[in-house]
């Protein structure tokens, strides 16, 4: 396909051409609807003054009959002007009059009638188009009163010709101006295939350009634009979890592994096998626990999960998962205490935002442990509160241990991160993963802040009669505000 068949086959050019022909019908008929008012108007001015002439013709001839109105023709005629006087006899002399001779079929004619006639001008005569009413006098007389149109006959060729040229000046101007509009915009949507062409073949880096104007293709790039960094950032998370599990589920795999090969190497001994078998199912299930996680964060990330979406109590919630967790609090001698808000309702999955609530516990009770905090000088405490902000419900979980360093505060949010500090604990890394994608499923968000010392833990979820999830507005009732939910934790018990 050479350039100029692409240029023609655009839709920019299509449209200019369109537009063109709609403008040039358009053009054509405000032209010709002023020329013909304007030959309307000039044919009525015309009849009137010959009209005006005749009557005053009429009256002198009525008043001295043939002779006065001779004279008074011959006075007019005298006048410079357009109009044009014959008085004649019956024969087709001329008695007075500013018309030399006339044609036979002008004689012959009666009443309004257009006719071309002849006048001296420089260098000769020239041949002019006149108008006029012939009358029959008594006695074979003719008198013919009328006015020169040659000027109007000019004025309707330069209304054409102004008509010609102004198409033909609209018609190259709007071909030139279709080519350069769709030249702009062909180069604009090259650009934008070679930086497709250039994505599809792995550079999940490039952009499509924007050139500033701020026009349609400039907010559909930066919209396209926005979806690519999604989905370089999703394909990096991708390589990023591939990598982990490699790394993080080798080692367990690889224990696994030793350890039957070193049972099967023992003697025989049922005790020996047991206790083997025992641990291996241990391993199994740490492993199971992994996968589900990341089943779990996968399924919350694309939207699969958070389908039994409901208005619950988060205070109430808050509280049953500390209440779970008061014997492991007291186990590691760790004080768990729970300030919640009087009942505080939003819309959201009651098992999904149960697990974030638990993980937030978890975590803070592992690291927030009586000999971390006694490192630091600080009483073991690990709080939870609930509370309304500005129409949003906040969730802080707080602990006295050694806290996340400022510059790893958004890192310990993907998954399988783990600092130095936590491989002494059991888990997977994937705990604050599964709580931040819960956040961006209900429309909020997680937070890491320094509490000096330990960690503050913000989990801000949106409340009110319309709960922006995933990107939309769910609607409450009031029905569903007016509902206590009388569950608690299923997915801990």
């Amino acid at each position: 396909m050479t350039a100029l068949t692409k240029l023609f086959r655009t839709t920019t050019f299509r449209l200019s051409l369109t537009y063109l022909a709609l403008f040039s019908a358009a053009a054509i008929l405000v032209i010709f609807y002023i020329y013909w008012n304007t030959t309307v108007l000039l044919s009525q001015q015309l009849n009137q003054t010959i009209d005006a002439e005749l009557t005053g013709l009429a009256e002198q001839y009525k008043a001295g009959g043939l002779d006065q109105l001779v004279r008074t023709v011959a006075a007019r005629s005298q006048t410079p002007g357009s109009s044009l006087y014959l008085v004649a006899d019956k024969d087709g002399n001329s008695l007075a009059g500013n018309l030399t001779a006339v044609s036979p079929d002008l004689w012959n004619s009666l009443g309004p009638v257009e006719f071309a006639y002849r006048r001296p001008a420089p260098g000769g005569t020239e041949r002019r188009l006149a108008f006029a009413n012939v009358f029959r006098l008594p006695a074979g007389h003719r008198l013919i009163v009328g006015r020169d149109i040659e000027d109007r006959r000019d004025f309707a060729r330069t209304i054409r010709r102004a008509m010609f040229w102004s198409l033909a000046l609209l018609a190259l101007v709007g071909l030139g101006g279709g080519f350069w509009v769709s030249r702009r915009l062909l180069a604009r949507i090259d650009a934008v295939s070679d930086a497709t062409r250039t994505i599809m073949a792995g550079d999940l880096t490039g952009r499509l350009p924007v050139s500033g104007s701020g026009d349609e293709l400039d907010r559909l790039s930066e919209s396209l634009n926005l979806m690519l960094a999604r989905i370089e950032q999703l394909m990096a998370g991708l390589r990023e979890v591939s990598d982990n599990i490699a790394h993080d589920l080798k080692t367990p795999l690889n224990r696994l592994r030793n350890r039957v090969e070193e049972a099967l190497r023992e003697p025989p001994s049922q005790p020996a096998y047991r206790e083997a078998l025992e641990r291996t199912i241990e391993e199994a299930d740490g492993l199971i626990k992994t996968f589900n996680a990341l089943l779990s964060i996968a399924r919350v990330e694309a939207g699969a999960a958070g389908e039994n979406r409901e208005q619950l109590d988060v205070s109430e919630l808050v509280r049953d998962v500390a209440d779970l967790y008061e014997p492991v609090a007291e186990e590691r001698g760790i004080d768990l205490k729970s300030d919640v808000a009087p009942p505080l309702f939003i819309r959201a999955d009651r098992q999904l935002l149960g697990q974030a609530i638990a993980n937030l516990i978890d975590n803070a009770i592992k690291y927030g442990a009586a000999d971390a905090a006694r490192d630091n000088g600080a009483k073991p405490e690990v709080e939870v509160t609930v509370r309304d902000r500005n129409g949003t419900a906040e969730i802080i979980v707080t602990d006295r241990g050694p806290g996340v360093p400022e510059a790893e505060r958004e890192r310990v949010l993907n998954r399988f991160v783990r600092l130095e500090a936590s491989r002494s604990e059991p888990g997977s890394g994937l705990g604050l993963s599964l709580v931040a994608a819960v956040a961006r499923l209900h429309g909020g968000s997680l937070k890491l802040e320094d509490h000096a010392p330990g960690l503050r833990v913000v989990l801000a979820l949106p409340i009110g009669d319309e709960t922006h999830v995933n990107g939309t507005v769910a609607a409450v009732s009031p029905e569903q505000r007016s509902d206590t939910p009388d569950g608690v934790l299923r997915a801990h018990r």
